[in-house]
């Protein structure tokens, strides 16, 4: 580990010996400050840069200036926010039974607080997490400040779909935990009925649990279902499933989310979550609470699938006959592209050279990589008004 020494009036009082020597400012803020030093259109962070359906930006003003709801939330979450999103978890998740509000759901300060707690609460130090990379950068130091240890298992471009081989090969009597994410980040991959059925065949037997990262869950493209944990009977009892509505409303910035997992999981999360954030923000959990409610028939929900594949297409069609090398894109608001016509560069000096010299800001894939595996693919970001990008394929060409 690295020591880093501090000094007061000159006079050394403590050696601190960094728990995370390794890492540094995310590649997402790296980017988005170039972007912001450049001038470039910014791809390269996932956020819109449109605003939430209009009557959730309502319902947040009303409950903003409503008495009584500037104190803290119950701990788990709203009542009322809980038994809506169990009430649409029930619609959506076919076969599954409907959570219970009560002790199977826990509202977080968005899904990387949920990733954080389940991590903390159930990895203990020398166990062993099975990541699947690419992966997002959160997952692999998350990990290893529990004292776990990462295992990695690479997924294969273009399709990135596991090799369950590989998998075998990897998973041991140490392996307390698997991560999922699915749509992943950033190849838009989704987990099949087969990946889930090899999944729950894999930990049949064991006392490994999943993570199920699904914040993207609602953005899956050319009719492919829907599937979550929740819904393989297998793993369901061994499964925490996290959702965020960040992604879900266009709303990043409100940092809302929820883990969904069986009450005894969902009890030892709540015991690290009362202690990590405590309650999210009470008049944005009334507001959710109203549009959910709201929302019987899932149309917000139902809607995303076809507004977003609409926004891949379009970026594609942008981006065709110009030496791009589009790898598919079956989920998620992220797109994958080789750039081997235009430079024998790494991801990341020409993930640099499109910010500084054409004014586009995306992300190298080679930061998704624990070991800076680079495969020559950058990010791009079509989470964007039509204007965005287009004016971002204009400058590319």
């Amino acid at each position: 580990m690295t020591a880093c020494l501090f000094r007061l009036h000159s006079t050394p009082f403590r050696v601190l010996l960094s728990k995370l020597p390794d890492v540094g400012v995310s590649i997402f803020t790296q980017m988005t400050l170039l972007a912001q030093e450049t001038g470039a259109i910014n791809l390269a962070q996932g956020f819109p840069d449109y605003d939430p359906p209009q009557e959730l930006l309502e319902a947040l003003a009303r409950h903003a200036l409503t008495p009584g709801h500037h104190q803290y939330a119950p701990m788990p979450g709203l009542p009322r926010l809980r038994e809506a999103i169990s009430t649409q978890v029930g619609r959506l998740h076919a076969n599954a039974p409907a959570p219970d509000p009560a002790t199977e759901i826990t509202v977080t300060a968005g899904a990387t607080e949920a990733l954080y707690a389940v991590l903390a609460a159930v990895v203990r130090p020398g166990d062993e997490v099975l990541v699947f990379e690419p992966a997002y950068d959160l997952y692999g130091p998350a990990i290893r400040l529990q004292g776990g240890v990462p295992r990695y298992v690479r997924l294969p471009a273009p399709h990135f779909r596991p090799d369950w081989d590989a998998v075998r090969r990897v998973v041991s009597p140490r392996t307390r935990l698997v991560m999922i994410n699915t749509p992943h980040n950033p190849s838009g991959a989704i987990f099949t009925a087969d990946d889930w059925n090899e999944l729950a065949r894999l930990l049949a037997g064991t006392d490994a649990m999943v993570l199920s990262d699904e914040v993207y869950e609602h953005l899956v493209f050319d009719g492919a279902p829907r599937l979550s944990a929740r819904q393989h009977p297998e793993l369901r009892e061994r499964s925490f499933v996290l959702s965020s509505f960040g992604k879900t409303y266009h709303a990043t910035g409100w940092k809302v989310g929820y883990c969904i997992a069986p009450p005894a999981l969902s009890a030892e999360v709540r015991r690290v979550h009362q202690f990590l954030t405590f309650a999210v923000s009470t008049p944005t959990q009334h507001a959710l609470a109203d549009v959910l409610t709201a929302d019987t028939t899932d149309a917000h929900a139902h809607g995303l699938a076809g507004f977003y594949q609409q926004k891949r297409d379009e970026f594609r069609g942008l981006l065709a006959g110009q030496g791009w090398d589009l790898l598919p894109v079956p989920g998620g608001y992220f797109q994958l592209a080789r750039y081997d016509a235009f430079s024998p560069a790494t991801d990341l000096a020409f993930a640099q050279f499109l910010a500084r010299e054409k004014g586009v800001a995306v992300v190298p894939v080679s930061a998704f990589y624990h070991d800076g595996f680079d495969d020559g693919l950058i990010r791009f970001c079509f989470a964007k008004h039509g204007e965005t990008l287009a004016a971002a394929a204009a400058r590319l060409r």
